[in-house]
């Protein structure tokens, strides 16, 4: 079982990917990426992996 992310994690990133930013599905990646521009560093990582899990299962469009 995976953990559970919140409303504001998958908004977050979802909104991102259609702002036409191109994410991989390399976590490190995209916590460079987001760079500075997130509220906190917890916010920022918990984004970053979500983006990659999505890039990884193909969902990214």
């Amino acid at each position: 079982m995976g953990k559970i992310k919140s409303k504001l994690i998958k908004r977050s990133a979802k909104e991102l990917i259609k702002k036409g930013i191109e994410f991989s599905e390399d976590f490190e990646r995209n916590k460079k990426i987001l760079g500075n521009t997130m509220p906190s560093k917890k916010i920022r990582n918990q984004i970053a992996g979500y983006l990659s899990k999505l890039s990884k299962e193909g969902k990214q469009k």
